[in-house]
């Protein structure tokens, strides 16, 4: 089973840069988070959302807890906490033959994680659309 793509999301994940994460996604990947209603296209609204969420979520107290990989995509269960609240969800996660995710999705619970993630997330873009200017 290819999973290249899953081993390179995990190693960017544990080395926490996002170098590497432009190359790992392809040009019409498609993002879709917890906390906006409709679907991200592309891959520079998508590295913007993931590199915010990899900052904002992976902290040391992030894990995988686990795995569950098809052909193509993996769901990747994780866990982290923040300012004292517990957050689990899940990555679903689709690639291409060539190795490059074509889609990612995000799912939270409990409604309380929710609302953190969504609050920390618009702050990080807020800051990142504030030093572009």
């Amino acid at each position: 089973m290819e999973n290249s793509a899953i081993e390179r999301w995990h190693e960017i994940v544990k080395s926490r840069g996002i170098a590497s994460l432009k190359a790992l996604l392809a040009d019409d990947v498609v993002f879709e988070s917890p906390v906006v209603h409709t679907a991200q296209s592309g891959k520079a609204i998508t590295f913007k959302y993931l590199a915010a969420a990899l900052h904002v979520l992976n902290n040391d107290t992030f894990q995988y807890l686990n795995e569950w990989l098809g052909p193509h995509s993996a769901v990747l269960e994780f866990q982290s906490s923040y300012d004292g609240i517990l957050i689990n969800g899940v990555d679903m996660i689709t690639w291409n033959d060539e190795g490059l995710i074509t889609h990612f999705k995000v799912m939270i619970r409990p409604l309380k994680a929710v609302n953190k993630i969504h609050e920390m997330m618009g702050q990080m873009l807020q800051l990142e659309a504030a030093q572009q200017r």
